[in-house]
């Protein structure tokens, strides 16, 4: 069952408290040790908050987050990010990979993303980077690009990263 305090949680973990009052580049770069690096501390900290979570979503328990553009990026993150850190090296952190590729490809078909501000789309768009599928992959450089086009100002390199990583 959906709590808005659980999806808060997650969200202002990953993204840090205020985030979406903020430009884009400093959420990136306050949170980029979270989101890029390698942390035995960060790891333990996602799997002591999150892990119980995470396995709700891989056991289709939170399926009612899929309702709304916040509680749907709350589940791809905990299907797509939160392994990658909980059950960092081993099979694990990738074991959620399609049940996030299927949660993005409904966000998109029903225009989730289009609700969210830019920072959080790169993340609701990562589960179709992180695909085997090649289609998948253009379609998320194709997504990467036209949030880099839109960007301006000091969050367009940031934007425009994303792209050029995708």
């Amino acid at each position: 069952m959906k709590s808005a305090t659980q999806v808060g949680e997650v969200l202002d973990f990953w993204f840090g408290e205020g985030w979406e009052a903020m430009p884009a580049h400093q959420v990136a770069e306050r949170q980029k040790k979270l989101w890029w690096s390698k942390n035995p501390d960060i790891d333990a900290q996602c799997r002591s908050r999150f892990e119980a979570l995470v396995q709700q979503a891989a056991a289709n328990a939170l399926d009612d987050w899929t309702e709304d553009a916040h509680s749907m990026l709350a589940l791809i993150l905990l299907l797509d990010q939160m392994p990658r850190n909980i059950y960092r090296d081993t099979p694990q952190a990738f074991a959620f990979d399609e049940l996030a590729r299927q949660c993005t490809h409904l966000a998109l078909a029903i225009g989730l993303d289009e609700e969210l501000p830019p920072l959080a789309r790169v993340f609701l768009y990562l589960p179709l980077e992180h695909a085997e599928d090649l289609d998948d992959q253009q379609y998320v450089v194709q997504l990467m690009t036209a949030l880099a086009k839109s960007a301006s100002g000091e969050d367009k390199a940031a934007f425009e990263g994303y792209a050029d990583y995708a």
